[in-house]
């Protein structure tokens, strides 16, 4: 019977490990997928923050467009808290006090956004502080990541990123149901009470990272005579970005994201021309985020160990290829060859979400394993800042083309234009991919707190 118990025992330790990818279920990486899952699970309150914007503080889309890009600042601004996370630790700590006091300041967002955010100023503060909080915690649990990444061996290259942004996708998965099913019963301040209850998990499960404070680190290397200053991580920034081990792959993902994008003129052909319903919407929003986690399981299970350059390449080809494919639905020959509007669409959304999810997971991985020992938290930050920076001029320049093209919330003549031109521009970083294939082997300079006189 002992016998029986320990081979179960086993095997549920051996099914536990092959769903994290292959990594111990050890309590530290179970608060950091906890981390990442709330991240998922706070799109509960996406729609429910767009109705009440509409109906309740009656703004127009012009002030709506407006709110968002204040409240959006923080994902803008990512560098900063990893200045502070990495230079200012908190009675010695640099990770698991701001964990701490970032879910209670989303707890505290969400609750005045509930029952204090009757005018629009006080809700513009409330979303903001709850946007702060969520863009704080990731900026933490990515330096942890990116930490442990750095460390992973080739045959688990990859694993745990893949294994956080699928832990936050099955979050967005289980979001994409449930944000509109609560609508149809209970108001949208409700939904932001019951919102309010996930940030303060984050602060729970902070207790469980397993961190060293800083002044044992000083002690237990003499070398290092002081913590990181912000001074000090600004010229440790400079000196990483003098490496071509850096910049060379920045570059190359700020130019993949900064391709133009029609998504704008998509949504009002969907809405406008084609009809589509908002619970149609959402049922594509559900099939996107399900394949997501498709996307990832093949990129963990067939791509993890193939070439930066070779998957990057391939991604970007074959991406354009299929988005090509929006030719048939604008034009309306999918009709012609007895297909219809919703199942197209519904089939074209799966697809492109499975290859983008494979074409996303790679670049995770080199942004983590490129990040120098000592200023991972900010680095990494910067890097994704740079990505955010490059996904906003995307939409620019989409819009620009728009104008130009004549395209309005009515006219949707010269839209398939647009699909071509976006296409073809997407297949740019095709010309700058051999640049990338110097730095994969590139060895990273790392820079201990004193390398840098302040």
């Amino acid at each position: 019977m002992l016998i029986h118990s320990s081979g179960l025992s086993k095997v549920k330790d051996s099914v536990i490990k092959k769903i994290l990818l292959g990594n111990e279920p050890k309590p530290e990486l179970m608060a950091i997928l906890v981390v990442y899952f709330v991240q998922g699970i706070l799109g509960l309150a996406r729609l429910a923050i767009s109705f009440f914007l509409k109906d309740e503080l009656h703004l127009s889309p012009v002030e709506v467009s407006v709110l968002l890009g204040i409240v959006a600042l923080p994902w803008m601004i990512k560098p900063l808290f990893g200045f502070v996370s990495d230079g200012l630790p908190i009675f010695g700590y640099r990770r698991r006090p701001y964990l701490v006091l970032s879910g209670i300041l989303g707890a505290a967002a969400w609750v005045s956004l509930s029952t204090l955010a009757y005018s629009t100023w006080v809700a513009t503060i409330a979303i903001a502080l709850s946007s702060l909080s969520v863009a704080f915690s990731d900026v933490i649990v990515d330096s942890l990541v990116v930490e442990r990444a750095r460390v992973e061996s080739q045959a688990k290259v990859g694993s745990l990123q893949s294994l956080c942004w699928g832990t936050t996708a099955l979050g967005g998965l289980i979001t994409a149901y449930f944000s509109g099913l609560l609508l149809e019963y209970f108001s949208t301040r409700t939904v932001f009470l019951v919102t309010a209850i996930f940030p303060l998990i984050i602060s729970l499960v902070a207790w469980f990272i397993n961190e060293t404070p800083v002044n044992k680190d000083i002690q237990q290397q003499p070398d290092q005579t002081h913590p990181l200053t912000i001074k000090t991580q600004i010229k440790q920034l400079g000196q990483a970005f003098t490496q071509k081990a850096i910049w060379i792959p920045t570059a190359f993902i700020f130019i993949w994201q900064s391709t133009p994008s029609g998504e704008a003129a998509f949504f009002y052909f969907f809405t406008n021309e084609l009809h589509f319903a908002p619970e149609f919407l959402g049922r594509v929003h559900l099939v996107t985020n399900l394949a997501s986690l498709i996307g990832i399981w093949i990129f963990q299970r067939y791509f993890k160990s193939v070439s930066f350059r070779i998957i990057c390449g391939w991604s970007i080809v074959i991406s354009a290829a299929l988005r090509m494919t929006m030719l048939l639905l604008v034009t309306h020959t999918n009709r012609a060859l007895g297909i219809d509007d919703h199942w197209f669409s519904l089939g074209d959304s799966l697809i492109l979400a499975i290859m983008g999810q494979i074409a996303f997971m790679p670049i995770m991985v080199l942004a983590a394993r490129i990040c120098p020992l000592g200023i991972e938290a900010t680095l990494f930050a910067l890097l994704m800042s740079i990505f955010n920076l490059g996904g906003a001029i995307s939409k620019e320049i989409g819009a620009i083309i728009m104008h130009w093209l004549g395209i309005t919330d009515t006219n949707f003549d010269t839209l398939w234009i647009l699909v071509i031109i976006t296409n073809v521009l997407a297949l740019l970083p095709l010309l700058f991919l051999n640049f990338l294939s110097d730095t994969e082997e590139t060895n990273i300079k790392t820079f201990p707190a004193n390398s840098v006189n302040s």
